[in-house]
């Protein structure tokens, strides 16, 4: 009897890794986020290429800081990180009535609102630290699907997959837009996040903090066709141990407009107050202008 690849003895550290990542789940909160910030530093001194990749990022994106300024932004943002890998574990191991207790939520009434147009919605969020856990913490209040892209390591795609299936309404591929779409056309609410540098056939240039950056389309069409309302949505991790903030926000309006390029913009400025309002927590460590790099 041949056992799937993913048990293969070279995976094996892998499914150790992630049992210890489990048990991570059922310690106190406080001691997981002293974890995070922990894991976050080891992070900031190890993770070199990251590191520059978050250095020239902050540069770009907020010149009015001093290197001072910019230094403290950027380790409080690998404390971020690392906090985030903690609470993956909450997400897909830990108990929902401990979840639930440290969430608050403004701004429901305006996804009930825009759901009862039968036209599903878009909840347009960015890549923050807060990633992973803030669907979870949304589908306390309301069903969401979650769009999510493939991992390269097969045992972390079969668990994300499988916990995110368990903990939400229902998960989408990346780039699978026909099923996005029916799902929008059956009136669901969609978590989608179109900010990451994009070089494909349907990217245009697009100020990200004013800076040009290579910027998806897909919110704009996604929209178009199905005459989607389409609302932004922030998942803030508040100080100490008081929890999230979860804040959704009303439709954007007359959007899409028909221009690829100003929706794309249109966008970008959506998201950019929501990362300016908690930016220790937005994923700063993605290339998000790899194109227009010249160092």
């Amino acid at each position: 009897m041949r056992f799937p690849t993913i048990y293969a003895p070279r995976y094996w550290p892998t499914w150790i890794g992630v049992g210890l990542h489990a048990m991570l789940a059922w310690l106190p909160y406080g001691l997981q986020l002293r974890l995070g910030r922990r894991l976050g530093r080891l992070g900031l001194r190890l993770a070199k290429r990251r590191r520059r990749i978050a250095v020239a990022n902050l540069a770009r994106c907020f010149p009015e800081l001093n290197p001072a300024q910019r230094e403290a932004l950027l380790r409080a943002h690998f404390e971020s990180l690392g906090i985030g890998i903690i609470e993956m574990a909450s997400c897909w191991w830990g108990s929902g009535s401990r979840l639930k207790k440290r969430v608050q939520v403004s701004g429901l009434t305006h996804l009930t609102r825009a759901l009862e147009s039968g036209r599903g919605a878009i909840l347009l969020t960015a890549h923050f630290t807060t990633l992973e856990l803030g669907g979870r913490l949304l589908g306390f209040f309301h069903p969401v699907q979650a769009v999510y892209r493939r991992h390269e390591n097969p045992v972390l795609d079969r668990v994300m997959r499988s916990r995110r299936r368990a903990r939400s309404a229902g998960i989408i591929e990346r780039g699978d837009l026909r099923t996005l779409l029916r799902a929008l056309r059956q009136g669901a609410a969609v978590w989608y996040a179109p900010d990451q540098a994009y070089l494909g056939p349907h990217g245009v240039e697009a100020p990200f903090f004013g800076v040009p950056a290579p910027t998806n389309t897909a919110t704009a069409r996604l929209a178009a066709a199905g005459n989607t309302p389409v609302l932004p949505f922030f998942v803030e991790r508040l100080p100490g141990t008081a929890g999230y903030r979860l804040r959704i926000e009303p439709a954007l309006k007359a959007f899409p407009g028909g221009d690829p390029k100003a929706d794309a913009t249109r966008v970008n400025q959506a998201l950019e107050p929501g990362i300016r309002s908690i930016p220790a927590q937005y994923l700063w460590c993605h290339d998000r202008f790899k194109q227009f790099r010249r160092d």
